[in-house]
């Protein structure tokens, strides 16, 4: 059987396919094909393949770091405005495929098709973020204590960067890291996750395809294959100066540590366990889609899903009531995430779900109250149950991050109390106040308030722009993307000093000599 009567068997997976130019890929064939050395992609909607994406093997991996570390000294002087104008028409590529890749992502990784076309337009902004950056890669000037001489600092390209995503933003966390890391110069290995290998293959294409019209190769290198092996060789590769990982916590310490001994350098987005406030004054019209979105959306799959709520005593019966009556209705919108109906879509693979069970086990023993949900859906796929929990902040699981649909439901009756326990947790990425005391507010946002990475007041913790540094603070890594600095992390600095002087006086007035 071919790859394209495979494919057609369902006409909306084949049209995708066929627009992205997977369909005949030499990297991509039939699932039922696949054997030793290939990653079988699987539709969490159905729980059945999809296709087979070629896994690499130590000397083809080696190959790749070898062309990125060529071009990288080729393409490092090329003038970043010049590196910008490339990436403005990697850009519009995305624009012009961006129905299909987000469409791919629902598929592969099982989100709706309206956060699946969210994340290429994440990727797209990304892209002309990184154009504008290529003409602002500034360094200062300092007045030296030396008479007839001039200080300055520049900026370099890094060199080799390595990229290693996560299943849940399969597309835009390369974009994050890739787009900005092309205009300063750099050359990049691009290890994707094994559960959404097809996007990387489809987002890599199209990044390279614009580089090779310009006579360009090696500055995106896809090196897929399995995490011990690829990964592991990626980490530990000295040609590669810095490693940005996005994924838990155990994995992103295990990473950070194995560069570190290389002195090397990392940005880590690791595990996420974000809460949002809700006062006595809280507008819970604006809360309620807040939390929803926040808890369910991705189905909770999300580094900034909404995990934890503490609510205060005096509002608590009435947003819980809305709670559920909101999580009811999501029931009737759980299915194929590229029906326009649907809300939640599945987890991305049975392990997924596998965990939420486990974690509904730990909840019962401790003594929560599952107030909704909680259960695995009986039908094709990996779906399952939005959940809401009643439960205390101490609890052992609730410290924990589990990558789901779980929202536990807290409730306070002094501020003092909520911030402490907020806080109290080994993660720092995302937090959200909901009040409209400009006290509250401005405390929350204080450095005696929420000890995350990102705040927000009125807003949720899920769905951050490009313009505003990503990343956040103990456990969760220390590592941001994006933001007016990004760049920074993708070059070196060098501070140079000129002396169009006759004389040679030392710094701080030291005398040398007779």
């Amino acid at each position: 059987m071919t790859q394209q009567a495979t494919i057609a068997s369902n006409p909306k997976k084949h049209e995708i396919f066929k627009s992205l130019g997977l369909d005949g890929h030499p990297w991509v064939k039939p699932a039922e094909q696949a054997g030793e050395g290939w990653t079988v992609s699987v539709d969490p909607t159905t729980g059945e393949p999809l296709a087979a994406v070629r896994e690499m093997n130590l000397d083809e991996y080696e190959q790749a770091a070898a062309r990125a570390q060529a071009t990288f000294e080729r393409w490092r002087m090329v003038p970043a405005p010049v590196r910008g104008d490339i990436v403005r028409e990697i850009a519009i590529e995305l624009r012009k495929h961006k129905e299909a890749l987000g469409e791919l992502v629902a598929l592969e990784m099982g989100k709706i098709r309206s956060e699946g076309l969210g994340e290429i337009q994440e990727a797209i902004d990304i892209a002309d973020f990184a154009v504008g950056l290529s003409r602002q890669l500034y360094g200062l000037s300092m007045h030296s204590e030396r008479p007839a001489h001039r200080m300055y600092e520049q900026w370099h390209p890094l060199g080799v960067i390595g990229i290693i995503t996560a299943f849940n933003f399969p597309a835009a966390v390369w974009a994050w890291n890739a787009m900005i890391a092309a205009v300063c110069g750099d050359t990049m290995l691009w290890k994707p996750s094994h559960s959404t290998p097809l996007i990387s293959v489809a987002m890599h294409e199209i990044g390279n395809t614009v580089m090779k019209r310009h006579g360009w190769e090696g500055v995106f290198e896809l090196v897929n294959g399995p995490g011990r092996v690829i990964g592991g060789a990626l980490t530990e590769d000295k040609r590669v100066r810095m490693v940005s990982f996005t994924g838990s916590t155990k994995m992103g310490r295990h990473v950070g540590q194995t560069v570190v001994k290389r002195f090397g350098s990392t940005i880590l987005e690791l595990g996420g366990n974000n809460a949002i406030i809700a006062d006595e004054t809280c507008d819970q019209d604006m809360l309620l889609p807040a939390v929803v979105f926040g808890a369910v959306g991705t189905t909770g799959q999300r580094c900034t899903s909404t995990r934890r709520l503490f609510v205060h005593k005096s509002i608590a019966p009435a947003v819980k009531k809305r709670l559920i009556a909101a999580y009811t209705d999501l029931m009737n919108r759980i299915g194929d995430p590229l029906d326009e109906n649907t809300l939640v879509g599945p987890m991305v693979h049975g392990d997924a779900v596998n965990d939420m069970m486990n974690a509904m086990e730990s909840i019962k023993k401790v003594g929560g109250t599952v107030l909704f949900g909680g259960n695995r859906i009986d039908r094709p796929g990996f779906f399952v149950e939005p959940t809401i929990v009643e439960a205390k902040n101490e609890w052992e699981i609730v410290q924990e991050e589990t990558f789901a649909p779980i929202l536990y439901v807290i409730e306070f009756d002094d501020l003092d109390d909520a911030l402490a326990m907020h806080n109290d947790v080994p993660q720092g990425l995302s937090s959200s106040m909901f009040t409209l005391n400009m006290r509250h507010a401005e405390r929350f946002l204080s450095h005696a308030g929420s000890d995350c990475g990102i705040a927000n007041i009125n807003i949720g913790t899920s769905g951050a722009e490009i313009g505003g540094a990503f990343g956040g603070e103990k456990e969760t890594g220390g590592g941001r993307e994006s933001g007016s600095d990004a760049w920074k992390q993708y070059m070196r600095r060098q501070t140079c000093t000129l002396n169009w002087s006759t004389e040679l006086p030392l710094a701080q007035g030291v005398e040398f000599g007779g």
